[in-house]
């Protein structure tokens, strides 16, 4: 038995890579045949001409561009807010500090769809409808909870003996997180970075609500492409485009995200 579990366990990863590859493939084979006649192509045959469609597209770029300053507007507003609001729930004690964080956990578990109307309203209120801004605004209202939790989870493994260690050196606190916080909890900046990403690139409940003509994401994209004749290749095509920005980033910062994920495993 013991020399048949191993093959078992083998024989088990395998159908599990091949159930979870089979569809990505399956979708990279169809972003190259042409599914529509055209006047250069026929139906059925191989073709680069879908993804020259998403160049040719002044929406498809529009789309994409969009996207990626959802995230990056995202990011760079959620981080640095993160930081210094988990370094205080990490390290400092007042009066509901654990009431109020998981008050935060708890309107991040809430359906975006609930909160729809107020933020529209609020939105409309501040002139910031139906722009890239205010989606990235809405998107921070759901990461920046999640970001503080996992933030404070990094900055409690860190010893408190070094921050009393820096003050008595004559560091300041935005001193010593530039100094030495930042570069202990990079790991965890990364995974917030990521989660970051995956809601922006993704969400479409706001992007609905919120847009009309401008502003429109990469997902609502996609979603614009089905009708009474859809172009299935063109659809896939612009899918695998849509995993490009995401297979790039955790490429980039998958030393940091292995680091970090171990470390939230622990």
């Amino acid at each position: 038995m013991r020399r048949v579990l191993p093959f078992f366990k083998a024989a088990g990863l395998i159908l599990f890579l091949i159930f979870v590859c089979l569809p990505l493939v399956q979708m990279t084979l169809i972003s190259f045949v042409a599914t529509l006649p055209r006047p250069d192509t026929t139906v059925g045959s191989l073709t680069f001409g879908n993804y020259a469609n998403i160049l040719s597209d002044p929406t498809l770029r529009s789309a994409f561009g969009n996207s990626i300053a959802y995230v990056l507007i995202n990011i760079c507003i959620t981080v640095p807010v993160a930081i210094p609001a988990a370094y205080a729930f990490s390290r400092m004690s007042f009066l509901g500090d654990k009431h109020l964080f998981f008050a935060f956990i708890a309107f991040r578990i809430t359906p975006p769809v609930v909160l729809t109307l107020p933020v529209f309203q609020l939105f409309s209120a501040l002139g910031i409808t139906n722009s890239v801004f205010g989606i990235a605004l809405a998107h921070c209202l759901f990461n920046l909870p999640i970001s503080i939790w996992i933030l404070q989870g990094f900055i409690s493994a860190i010893p408190k003996e070094l921050d009393e260690t820096a003050f008595l050196d004559g560091y300041s606190k935005p001193r010593f997180i530039w100094t030495f916080l930042l570069p202990q909890i990079a790991p965890g900046i990364a995974v917030t970075a990521f989660f970051c990403f995956m809601f922006s690139w993704v969400e479409v409940v706001f992007a609905r609500i919120l847009t009309t003509t401008n502003g429109k994401p990469i997902s609502m994209a996609i979603n614009a492409l089905f009708g009474f004749q859809t172009d299935i290749g063109l659809v896939m095509a612009v899918t695998m485009a849509s995993m490009i920005p995401g297979a790039i980033l955790v490429f980039s910062m998958r030393h940091h995200l292995s680091r970090g994920f171990k470390v939230g495993r622990i």
